[in-house]
Formats: structure tokens, C-alpha cells, sequence
């Protein structure tokens, strides 16, 4: 399990196929390698809560990456639906507005402290890391990336959240404004010999770990690799080696 008293990043690997043999099979050969499974949208619509109760068994926290995003009163009913599965992460879009936020985290809180488990982090989607500053442009948002991020990681911070998912190009500049208790997770990372698939705002573990990230999401790199358990050991490695700022 995660340790408060851990220095170094962390590492949680994205097992979003929606097929459980293939996933589950990356995941137990991953297991003791990385600290946490992040399971994604795909997978969760296509296998459900049970699905999710059988990657908790292997005893690695849950990263819950569902991007929830509706009226407050259908995320109040989403969340209190979520906390039986015992999720260590859990997310939503900072778009959905501060009341959005505000209601998942009272009831993050309320129904963990019903059924006596410990609550959720939630976590603030800001900007995908497939959409640029061109994207924002196109959907009404003239602020650049770094700016809407900074933005929405501010309000995100004052309804309550636990921290926020951000691109590696944005840690420096929320963690100046947000300070040290509040996580940064970062997906979009890639070593440069990897492809960057659909993401426009990538970097390199080591990187993103010097610009003050928490926790560090990779997904295909490691599960698209011939050898996931090198890649896994490699980028832990490399967080080993690095002291977060």
C-alpha cells in the first residue's frame, strides 16, 4: 500500500482494455513493481464493479480514473456508489463546476465514514493531456493551457478536492500556487524512444518527478511493451534516482 512516508513518486500503471484476462494478467505480473493500478473508463464499462473488486485482491491501491461529470445530484449518487469499492483514487472533471466538486467530496466523506472505509482521494481532471492550447481555442477557452490549468486547479483546491490530473507542463506553476499538500498526478509520460499515441503534452519520468509530480500514471508503455515488468522496473528505477521538488 502507499506509505505517507514515501519520497519518491509513484508509480501507478493504466490498465484500460476492457478484456479482464489480458489486464489482470498485466496486472499480477506488475504487481510487485508498481504501486498502484489505475483502471480507466473502458475497462469499468465493460466489467463493472466486480471487475474492480477483483484488482483490489491483488492488494494494490485502485486508482478509479472515471472522469465523472454530470448536476451534482447525479454525482452525489455516483460517488456514494463508488466508495463500497474502495477506490485509493477517484476523478472527475474540474469542469463540472465548483458545486459539482464540493457535493462529490461531502459524500466521499459521508458514505466512507458510513461504512467505516477510508475515503477517497479525489482527484480534479483539468485538461487532457490530448487537447492543446489550438483545442481550447476551438471550444470558446482563450486562456493557454498553463493559464485554464492553473485555473482550474485553484477552484478545484477550494471545493474540497485532494488534488488534481494535469499534464508534466503544468506542475511547476500549480504547485507554486497550491502548495505541497495537494497531489499532482501526471499521466502523458514517455521515455523518447516511446510513441506519444494520442497525447500532445507528454515527458519523461525523470522529469516530471524534478517538476514536483506525486504520482505518475504510464499505461501503454509498459503494457504495450514485450516485456512489461522491464519497463515497470526501469521507470521505478528512475524515480528512485530522482528527488521531487
Amino acid at each position: 500500500m502507499i506509505k505517507a512516508t514515501d519520497k519518491r513518486a509513484l508509480l501507478f500503471c493504466a490498465l484500460d482494455h476492457g478484456i479482464h484476462e489480458k489486464v489482470y494478467k498485466t496486472a499480477e505480473s506488475i504487481a510487485e513493481f508498481v504501486d498502484g493500478l489505475k483502471l480507466g473508463l473502458e475497462y469499468f464499462t465493460a466489467l463493472g464493479p466486480r471487475g474492480v473488486e477483483q484488482f483490489s485482491e491483488l492488494g494494490l491501491p485502485i486508482f478509479l480514473d472515471l472522469k465523472l461529470h454530470d448536476i451534482p445530484n447525479t454525482i452525489i449518487g455516483a460517488v456514494r456508489s463508488l466508495v463500497p469499492l474502495n477506490p485509493y483514487y477517484l476523478t472527475l472533471h474540474a469542469s463540472g463546476g465548483e458545486q459539482m466538486l464540493y457535493a462529490a467530496s461531502q459524500t466521499a466523506h459521508e458514505e466512507a465514514s458510513k461504512l467505516s472505509l477510508p475515503t477517497p482521494k479525489l482527484l480534479a481532471v483539468t485538461i487532457l493531456t490530448s487537447l492543446d492550447s489550438t483545442d481550447l481555442l476551438r471550444q470558446g477557452i482563450s486562456r493557454q493551457v498553463t493559464d485554464q490549468t492553473l485555473r482550474l486547479a485553484e477552484l478545484s483546491q477550494q471545493a474540497g478536492m485532494d488534488g488534481i490530473v494535469c499534464s508534466p507542463h503544468e506542475i511547476k506553476s500549480i504547485r507554486n500556487n497550491c502548495g505541497n499538500h495537494f497531489d499532482i498526478v501526471v499521466p502523458g509520460i514517455r521515455q523518447t524512444s516511446d510513441s506519444t499515441h494520442d497525447q500532445k503534452r507528454v515527458m519523461a519520468p525523470s522529469q516530471a518527478v524534478e517538476a514536483g509530480a506525486d504520482v505518475l500514471v504510464v499505461g501503454r508503455p509498459i503494457t504495450s511493451a514485450p516485456n512489461p515488468v522491464s519497463v515497470a522496473k526501469d521507470i521505478v528505477a528512475q524515480l528512485g534516482a530522482c528527488t521531487k521538488n
